[in-house]
C-alpha cells in the first residue's frame, strides 16, 4: 500500500483555496498510484480556526469542502482534518476530526482525545475529547489512525494526560501494522528535534511505522514548518519532508516495515537554530502579507541592528521591491546612524527616503511646553520623538497602503523598554521573540558569505539615540547577561531563586523580573510576535497585566 502525505499551507476560513489545493495534492498523488493521502489536522478550515468554531455556518462551510471531496475518493483514500459535529447533547458540540473518505463515501470518523489547553493551543474551548476508540481496516491492512497530540503523550517524563489512544489501539484483536497520524504542530526552534523524539518514543513503546503529516505556513503568529516524517518500527527515521515548504511524498508501507530491518540511520534535515528561525521568520512575514492581501511593508530604518535585521527578512520575504525604509533623524541622531541606515538599503535594494522630524518635534514641545510646568527634559520628551516616528510611518501605511513592520526584539519587549503607541506600534512584530543576543546570531548568518548588514551598524553599540549619547547599556543590563536571565524566566519559568542559584547578581535578577512583570500592559497592547521560540509573548504567554507577583 502507497501512503501519500501531503504536506500544505492552507488558509483559515479560506475554504474554495483550500478545497482547490487539498483537490490538486488528490490528483497529484493519485499520479503517483498512492492508495491513501494524509492531510494535516483541521487542514479543511485552516489550524487555529479559534472562535471561528462558535459559527455554525463556518462548520457547515468545513462540510461543504467534505462534500467536494467525495467525488475524489473512488480510487483513492483521502484522511482530511475538520471538525466535525457531537451527534450527542452531552458535552461540547464539536470534535477535532479526521475524516477518512473513500468511493465517495465517509468510510469513518477519527476524533482527537487529547486535547492541549497549554501554550498556544486551547482546544478543549472547542472540542469534545474522544473516549472511543476503532482502528480502521482498509485494503486489508490495519491502521491505527490518530490526530496530532494523540500521540504526544509518549516519551516524557511528566505526561499531561492520564491515558494514550495508542494503547487501546495496539490491543485490537488484530493489531494495527502502521499509525497515521494528522497535525497541526507549530514551530520553534526545538520542535523538528522534540517532534522526531515524540514519534520515536511512540514506535519504540507500539513496535510499528508512524506516518506523520504537517502543516507548513504561518497563521499570524503561529509558524507551522513542516517536516512531515515517517519513522520505521525499529525507531529509525525512513524520511523527513522538507521545512517551510508545501511538499507530496508517497511511500510504500511495505518498503517502510521492511526497513526496520535494513536501515540503521537517520534519513533528516540539520537543524541548525539560528538557519530555521531565519527561515522561520521569511515564512511569518511572506504569510502574514498574503493571506492578509498585502504586498508592501514599511519600516523605521535607524541605522541599528535590529531595522536592518527585520529590512534583511522583509525584503527576503516579500522581495525589496516592496519594502520602503524610512529615515527619521532628529537632532539627537548621529550621522554614522544615518550613513548606516543608507548602506544597508542600499545593500538590499530597498526603496528609502528621509524624513527629519526635528521641526515636528520643536513644534510640538513648544505647543507642550506651557503644560509641562518648567519640568526638566525627561523620557517624556524622549518618547515624543519615538511617537513623532511612530505617526509618520503610520501615516504612510494609511496614505499607501502598507503595513509597519515593528522592529522591537524579545529583549526590548520583555522589560518594556520601548515607546508605547511609538516604536512599539505596527503590524507585525518581526523579531519580539527574538533575544538581542540572538539578533546578532542571526545577523552573522545573513553576512556569512558577504557583507549585506554594514559591520558598523553590527558593532556600534545599541542605542536609542532620543538624547545626546544614550546607549541602551544605561538603562539595561548587559545583553549578554539580561537574555540568559530573560530565557531562565520565560522560557523555563524558573523563580528568582532558581536564577540566582546560577550565579547572576541578585540586584540584577530582581530588577530584571521586575520590569518584565511591570511591561505586561504595554506588551498587552503590542501587535501579534512572530513565534519560534517554545515560549513567546502573546497567546501563549497569559499573564495578569495588574498581577503583583515580581513586580
Amino acid at each position: 500500500m502507497k501512503i501519500a502525505l501531503a504536506q500544505i499551507n492552507v488558509h483559515i476560513g479560506n475554504f474554495e483555496s483550500n478545497f482547490n489545493k487539498i483537490e490538486q495534492f488528490i490528483q497529484d498523488a493519485k499520479k503517483l498510484q498512492a492508495d491513501i493521502i494524509l492531510f494535516p489536522e483541521l487542514s479543511v478550515c485552516g489550524y487555529p480556526p479559534r472562535d471561528f468554531l462558535d459559527f455554525d455556518d463556518f462548520v457547515d462551510k468545513c462540510y461543504e469542502v467534505i462534500d467536494k471531496i467525495k467525488p475524489l475518493t473512488q480510487d483513492i483514500a483521502v484522511v482530511v482534518g475538520s471538525p466535525s459535529r457531537n451527534p450527542k447533547i452531552e458535552g461540547k458540540d464539536l470534535f477535532n476530526s479526521a475524516f477518512f473518505i473513500f468511493e465517495g463515501e465517509i468510510k469513518h470518523i477519527v476524533n482527537k482525545a487529547l486535547l492541549p489547553t497549554y501554550d498556544i493551543f486551547d482546544e478543549y474551548r472547542y472540542f469534545e475529547p474522544a473516549t472511543e476508540f476503532q482502528n480502521i481496516t482498509f485494503k486489508g491492512r490495519k491502521i491505527a489512525l490518530t490526530v496530532c497530540e494523540d500521540l504526544w503523550n509518549v516519551g516524557n517524563d511528566n505526561p499531561m494526560y492520564k491515558a494514550c489512544p495508542m494503547d487501546v489501539l495496539i490491543k485490537d484483536k488484530v493489531q494495527p501494522e502502521v499509525m497515521l497520524n494528522i497535525s497541526a504542530s507549530p514551530f520553534d526552534y526545538d520542535h523538528a528535534a522534540g517532534r522526531i523524539t515524540t514519534l520515536k518514543a511512540n514506535t519504540a513503546k507500539y513496535k510499528i511505522p508512524v506516518f506523520y503529516v504537517n502543516h507548513c505556513g504561518a497563521q499570524t503568529d503561529l509558524i507551522f514548518d513542516g517536516g512531515s516524517i515517517v519513522v520505521n518500527a525499529n525507531s529509525v527515521v525512513y524520511d523527513e519532508m522538507r521545512y517551510f515548504e508545501e511538499q507530496l511524498s508517497v511511500y510504500d508501507l511495505d518498503e517502510v516495515i521492511a526497513s526496520a530491518k535494513t536501515q540503521t540511520l537517520d534519513n533528516v534535515q540539520p537543524k541548525e537554530k539560528i538557519e530555521l528561525i531565519y527561515r522561520a521568520l521569511v515564512t511569518g512575514i511572506k504569510n502574514y502579507f498574503e493571506k492578509l492581501g498585502f504586498k508592501k511593508a514599511i519600516l523605521g530604518l535607524s541605522g541599528g541592528v535590529d531595522s536592518a535585521l527585520t529590512a534583511v527578512l522583509a525584503a527576503d520575504a516579500l522581495g525589496a521591491e516592496n519594502v520602503w525604509g524610512l529615515l527619521m533623524p532628529s537632532q539627537y541622531s548621529t550621522g554614522h546612524s544615518v550613513t548606516d541606515a543608507l548602506d544597508l538599503a542600499k545593500n538590499i535594494g530597498i526603496k528609502h527616503d528621509t524624513i527629519a522630524i526635528k521641526n515636528m518635534y520643536d513644534q510640538v514641545v513648544n505647543e507642550l511646553t506651557p503644560l509641562f510646568d518648567n519640568k526638566p527634559f525627561d523620557v517624556t520628551e524622549e518618547n515624543i520623538q519615538a511617537r513623532l516616528r511612530g505617526m509618520t510611518l503610520m501615516a504612510m501605511c494609511n496614505k499607501h497602503g502598507y503595513i509597519l513592520l515593528n522592529t522591537t526584539n524579545k529583549s526590548e519587549a520583555a522589560v518594556g523598554y520601548g515607546t508605547l503607541y511609538g516604536d512599539l506600534c505596527g503590524g507585525l512584530a518581526v523579531l519580539a521573540d527574538v533575544y538581542k543576543t540572538e539578533v546578532y546570531e542571526l545577523v552573522a548568518y545573513i553576512n556569512r558569505e558577504k557583507e549585506i548588514i554594514p559591520q558598523h551598524i553590527i558593532i556600534k553599540a545599541p542605542s536609542a539615540e532620543l538624547r545626546p549619547g544614550q546607549k541602551d547599556q544605561d538603562t539595561l543590563p548587559p545583553y549578554e547577561i539580561l537574555d540568559k536571565i530573560l530565557y531562565q524566566y520565560i522560557e523555563l519559568s524558573q523563580s528568582p531563586q532558581d536564577i540566582l542559584d546560577l550565579g547572576f547578581d541578585e540586584f540584577t535578577v530582581r530588577r530584571t523580573l521586575k520590569m518584565v512583570n511591570n511591561n505586561e500592559w504595554k506588551r498587552f497592547q503590542f501587535p501579534p510576535v512572530l513565534r519560534v521560540s517554545p515560549k513567546a509573548f502573546g497567546v501563549g504567554r497569559r499573564m495578569p497585566i495588574e498581577g503583583k507577583y515580581l513586580s
